[in-house]
């Protein structure tokens, strides 16, 4: 008997301390998980609801900007890829109509040229024997007017005047100008007729192509500089018809190589044909380049302006930012507190978002340094300090 009332004594101690240790094992396990708590629900103590707090200064070099919403007329817009190219219509290429020796070089790639400025020296035999034809001609005729038309026969006075015309007319169309064909019959030095003679400026603009060098031999037709004023650029658009809307020439357009900075512009033409190839229509964007920003052959967005739709509740693009895959603007509340409110966005108009739910008017909301108060709010959430 006393020996199973001691075995049954030691049992019973024995389950006693598996039940303390039990208990010991889920304190453990529980007492983090309540510290976490605790220090979850003192952190919302200090900044309940997930609050960004910036004092004025703080948002001042943190460069962000708050505006309140309101609702407005937003553009509807197309956009689509475009080129810059130069405008045909203040451009001009340079070539010689006679085979051409060149023998000097007067302006180089990227140079401004003025209207009647020298650009290249030639030398043709072709000129020479225009030149000397000339410097024949005129003194014939000049004779022959000298005597006058009751000396000379009427044909021959005719026939005097014609040649002379003709001559002026064959080295004017060789590459003279006016000025170097009058110059050359003024010389009493029938030695000047040397076959040289200057290409010049038509126009004013810069010089973008001169594929040449000294002591090539040029064809007739080959193009030696390509000048154009830059000062008003075109962007070529293209885009399936369909979805392509109806706009009249002046419609308004802006362009941007960034889609930071826009410049404005205006639809001068759409293109009638389709291109064969990619059976697309095109239309030409003209814009302004008095800063000389745009060059040829860059890519640009081009945005056109295609009618204006009734007020909306809208907030710049800038405005609205993903958290948790939902769209999500920062609104300021007390003046200084800054909540992530997410939004029924609806479609994005231009630099413009649609607000559909989320947003009342009047409510201010950060457009600038967005970015700014989402790093400090993943911040906050990942414990690493307080969102203030």
């Amino acid at each position: 008997m006393n020996r199973n009332f001691h075995g049954t004594e030691t049992e019973n101690r024995f389950v006693d301390i598996l039940r303390l240790w039990a208990v010991c094992l889920c304190l453990a396990l529980i007492a983090p998980a309540y510290a976490q708590d605790a220090d979850h629900d003192e952190h919302g103590e200090e900044d309940p609801g997930g609050a960004i707090g910036l004092t004025l200064d703080e948002r001042a070099s943190a460069g962000i900007v708050v505006d309140a919403i309101a609702p407005r007329a937003l553009n509807e817009t197309l956009r689509v890829p475009g080129e810059v190219v130069s405008n045909a219509y203040r451009s001009a290429r340079v070539t010689t109509r006679i085979t051409a020796q060149v023998i000097a070089r007067h302006v180089r790639l990227g140079d401004h040229v003025e209207a009647g400025q020298r650009l290249v020296t030639l030398s043709s035999v072709e000129m020479a024997e225009a030149q000397g034809a000339l410097i024949v001609a005129d003194r014939e005729w000049q004779r022959v007017r000298s005597l006058g038309r009751d000396t000379v026969s009427a044909r021959r006075y005719t026939e005097a005047q014609v040649a002379r015309q003709q001559a002026f007319g064959k080295v004017l169309a060789y590459g003279m100008t006016e000025s170097q064909a009058l110059t050359l019959m003024q010389s009493e030095d029938a030695s000047s007729a040397t076959g040289v003679f200057a290409l010049v400026a038509p126009q004013a603009g810069t010089v973008l192509q001169d594929d040449f060098i000294i002591g090539e031999l040029i064809e007739p037709g080959r193009v030696l500089l390509n000048i154009s004023d830059e000062t008003v650029m075109w962007v070529e658009a293209h885009t399936v018809p369909s979805a392509l809307p109806e706009f009249d020439d002046g419609a308004m357009a802006r362009i941007s190589l960034d889609r930071i900075v826009w410049l404005e512009g205006t639809v001068i033409q759409r293109h009638h044909l389709l291109d064969e190839s990619t059976r697309t229509q095109g239309f030409r964007i003209e814009v302004d380049n008095a800063d000389d920003r745009l060059h040829p052959g860059q890519f640009v967005e081009v945005e056109i302006v295609t009618g204006t739709s009734s007020p909306v509740l809208a907030v710049p693009s800038a405005a609205v930012t993903l958290i948790g895959g939902a769209p999500t603007v920062f609104r300021l509340e007390n003046g200084r507190e800054f909540h992530a409110e997410e939004i029924d966005a609806g479609p994005t108009v231009g630099d413009w978002t649609v607000v559909r739910g989320g947003l009342s008017e009047g409510d201010e909301v950060a457009i600038g340094g967005v970015f700014h108060l989402k790093s400090l709010l993943l911040k906050s959430s990942l414990g690493e300090g307080h969102a203030h």
